[in-house]
């Protein structure tokens, strides 16, 4: 299951905001969503362990929880392509237009101070 499928489910995005905070075991996470049964908590705990979202270290009888922010990398990319704005053209085709108006500018210069001197003489 991709980083995609994970965090496709509200449950398990939970989780993962619980587990934003820092290191949580299994009943704690599973006090975070109170309508989900225990069994259903470490189901959906199993789930974000394989993806590689979550890595647990057992810790006596319990096991303990920590969120790993660099598997979320491919989610994380693929929201900042949808957010940050794009030109329209690359910025490259844009010297051409630049490098004219410059040269035009520069001209109609040229041409106006010729006017002038033509007109006091």
């Amino acid at each position: 299951m991709d980083v995609f499928e994970v965090v496709a489910d509200d449950v398990r995005r939970d989780l993962l905001l619980a587990l934003r905070r820092g290191t949580l075991t299994a009943g704690e996470l599973a006090r975070t969503r109170s309508d989900v049964s225990r069994p259903a908590v470490s189901r959906h705990l199993r789930v974000l362990r394989e993806a590689g979202v979550v890595q647990s270290v057992v810790d006596g009888r319990r096991r303990v929880y920590s969120l790993r922010p660099d598997a979320l990398a491919p989610l994380a990319t693929f929201l900042a392509a949808l957010t940050l704005p794009t030109p329209p053209v690359p910025a490259r085709a844009l010297d051409g237009l630049d490098l004219e108006v410059r040269r035009t500018t520069r001209e109609r210069r040229t041409a106006h101070g010729a006017a002038r001197q033509e007109e006091s003489a």
